[in-house]
């Protein structure tokens, strides 16, 4: 199984005789599950449908749902509005005589909305039964179409992640060589400050000295810090491999990476691994802004 993008779009069409439809689907990134569908009045048992197949094959994403019937000229029958144009011709002899212009004429008083009415031919109870049984048929090729398209952009996705999940790999072994060395050079700079504070305090004892090099040596030990980013991007890699609804797992795992990073820059008594922590904390919100895409 591989991972799944939240974004997508689709859409399916059908015809039968003159009655015609087409499906739009779209969804976009959702910290759950969230649907909206819009259907024609009289066909609320098509949103519950659609509801219970977004709920059986998605997990997480924002769905629009929305359902467009048409009807061809031969299921719908022009009717005169006989009262509205009585109140448009009363109208016209009321102030026929306060205006000088040309009296109307039919083709216009036609044109007034409500004087023709559109009249649907109704549907018989087997030709609704056959209409809704083919739109949900379409609705479910729609929502396969949907989910091969966030299946495909979820690939794309995924070889941005190994990316990714390469760089912060290789930052981090980078960083791991440069705390083996800090210890060193944080040893080799307190001497010389130690030498010059016994110069000033000789009664400061080098027992007392030396414990406050080994707090300070331990302080900035960031080898813990470099092991758990070495387990977060193992276990990361795992959940791209397995794929399916990961997306907030690895959303979990980047505010890990984050808080290590922000860790290892803050204990740094190096510049060279401080410039490698800001790399770090760059990728890792690389890494970060393409996880919210996923499932």
């Amino acid at each position: 199984m591989s991972i799944a993008s939240m974004t997508g779009f689709s859409r399916a069409e059908g015809q039968d005789g003159g009655f015609g439809w087409r499906w739009e689907v779209k969804s976009v990134n959702a910290r759950g599950l969230d649907v909206r569908c819009r259907v024609p009045p009289g066909r609320e048992g098509l949103e519950v449908a659609a509801r219970a197949a977004v709920t059986e094959r998605f997990k997480r994403g924002n769905f629009n749902i929305s359902l467009f019937i048409t009807h061809s000229s031969g299921n719908v029958t022009l009717a005169l509005n006989r009262e509205i144009l009585g109140q448009l011709l009363g109208i016209v002899k009321e102030i026929e005589g306060e205006i000088d212009a040309a009296p109307p004429q039919l083709d216009g008083l036609l044109r007034v909305r409500g004087v023709l009415e559109a009249i649907e031919e109704e549907e018989d109870e087997e030709e609704r039964k056959r209409h809704d049984d083919a739109m949900t048929a379409s609705l479910n090729q729609a929502l396969a179409d949907l989910a091969a398209m966030r299946s495909a952009e979820g690939s794309r996705l995924a070889e941005v992640l190994g990316t990714r999940l390469s760089q912060i790999a290789a930052l981090a072994t980078q960083a791991d060589g440069l705390a083996a060395a800090q210890p060193v050079a944080i040893k080799a700079r307190l001497v010389e400050k130690i030498a010059a504070v016994l110069e000033e305090v000789p009664a400061l004892s080098e027992e007392r000295l030396a414990q406050e090099v080994a707090l300070l040596i331990v302080k900035a030990d960031v080898r813990e810090e470099i092991d758990r980013l070495k387990s977060h991007h193992a276990a990361a890699g795992e959940l791209i491999g397995a794929g399916g609804p990961v997306g907030r797992r690895l959303d979990f795992l980047a505010q890990e990476f984050n808080r290590e990073a922000n860790t290892l820059c803050s204990k740094s008594d190096n510049l060279e691994l401080t410039r490698v922590g800001l790399e770090l904390k760059s990728v890792i919100e690389q890494f970060r802004e393409q996880v919210q895409n996923i499932e």
